[in-house]
């Protein structure tokens, strides 16, 4: 006897509606357990959806280049022999999720989106002027999450849908009359950037962007306008950690890791934002004071061919370096292959991004707010530094921390990369 399963969109986290890039199978088709059904893309990564039993396709409710939301219908799946409590697990919980901090991302229009479980309400962004209406704007979760990418107030917004809804195109225009000073008083807003034609000077090639690098680039772009950077450039004589790193790269072998010093860097951030717990916080949103945060978990930027992706490695504190260095292992190969999963890209508290392997001297990387503080390393250089009454050849290690000069001044910027520096060059000041 076969069973019809329902095969519906897992927890996606705190987004509303997300994008079907791919799908990867059609009505008729015979599927095994855990293979890939449709592709998820949001700003963060992108997202297989397996299925949750063997059997063959009746029936598709999505459609590429559509968007949908937790608990939406992907497909319908005959399957014979399954278990009853299989076939609960695969329609997904009937329970609201509890909220996440994963920002929004920004979505594609759909012709036909679907709804989605109701999802924890952000208040409106703040507008540059006085409001035009004080009923709440009619628009969709789509459009209010659009806007608020943006940083658009909806309620001096116009909208031109059905009785007065806002729709994307509205926001668009009314972000463009902003950045133009169109309908604006004088010297407000941002000048835009000249439009040229560069082949008039010489040949030109069009490269489309990868979703996620354009997506990426309107948070990085948020990030940088609402959150006054600081950078504070250190180094670190990791002379004797590279010594203990490469002593124990057998053992790691024998575990089947990869030890790297990233690893170790990790557990050095993590004992140095225990000891400056303002690095580990989030400005709330009315300004007035600080989410201190008692949990260490380190967002870790991976290069993938699609961009950039930062995956989330949990309690780092409570991990020793061998866990660490197989969980990056793992979590880095899921990013290029483009099978993260949502808790995997959640509740980052800081960042670090390591440029070592490719080069550089020192860079300034943007905060992933709402978290107030990222570290960027560049690459170790053996050079001579003065030990004692002497120059000795030292291996050492630039540092760049970025913060959120609202909540970090640079006094306690200066301690912490000084605290994070002294443990890195004696890693027992982490053990112990």
């Amino acid at each position: 006897m076969s069973d019809t399963v329902p095969v519906v969109v897992p927890d996606i986290g705190d987004f509303d509606q997300v994008d079907v890039v791919e799908v990867l199978v059609a009505v008729g088709d015979d599927v095994s357990v855990d293979q890939s059904l449709i592709t998820l893309e949001s700003d963060k990564a992108s997202m297989e959806v397996p299925s949750p039993a063997a059997g063959r396709v009746v029936e598709i409710a999505v459609e590429l280049g559509g968007q949908v939301g937790e608990g939406d219908l992907i497909l319908t799946i005959e399957a014979a022999d399954l278990p009853a409590e299989e076939r609960e697990e695969a329609a997904g919980p009937s329970e609201e999720p509890s909220p996440t901090a994963v920002e929004a991302a920004a979505p594609a229009p759909s012709p036909a989106p679907r709804p989605s479980p109701s999802r924890r309400r952000r208040p409106p962004p703040a507008g540059g002027g006085p409001a035009t209406s004080a009923s709440p704007p009619h628009a969709s979760p789509a459009v209010r999450r659009f806007a608020r990418l943006l940083g658009a107030d909806l309620r001096r917004v116009s909208g031109s849908g059905a009785k007065g809804r806002i729709l994307r195109e509205d926001v668009e225009g009314f972000v463009k009359e902003a950045m133009t000073g169109r309908g604006r008083p004088a010297g407000a807003g941002i000048p835009p950037v000249p439009e040229i034609d560069f082949s008039k000077f010489g040949p030109v090639e069009s490269k489309p962007l990868s979703r996620i690098r354009k997506l990426s680039a309107a948070n990085l772009h948020r990030s940088w306008l609402n959150v006054p950077h600081v950078t504070q450039h250190d180094e670190a004589d990791i002379t004797d950690l590279e010594a203990f790193r490469r002593a124990h790269l057998d053992e790691a072998r024998e575990r089947g890791v990869r030890l790297t010093l990233l690893a170790f860097l990790m557990k050095a951030v993590a004992a140095s934002l225990a000891e400056f717990p303002d690095m580990n916080s989030s400005l709330a949103p009315d300004g007035e004071s600080l989410i201190l945060k008692g949990y260490f978990h380190l967002g870790v930027a991976v290069d993938t061919p699609d961009g950039l992706v930062v995956p989330v490695v949990r309690d780092v504190d409570r991990k020793s370096v061998y866990e660490l260095a197989g969980e990056l292992g793992e979590v880095s190969g899921r990013a290029r292959e483009r099978k993260l999963r949502p808790a995997d890209i959640q509740g980052a508290t800081f960042t670090i991004s390591s440029l070592g392997g490719i080069g550089g001297t020192a860079f300034t990387p943007i905060v992933n707010a709402p978290e107030v503080g990222i570290l960027g390393v560049s690459r170790a250089v053996r050079r001579p530094v003065y030990v004692g009454a002497g120059l000795a050849p030292r291996l050492m290690l630039p540092v760049s921390l970025s913060y959120d000069h609202r909540v970090i001044d640079g006094a306690c910027a200066v301690r912490f990369t000084t605290h994070l520096c002294s443990a890195l060059a004696d890693i027992r000041r982490v053990v112990l």
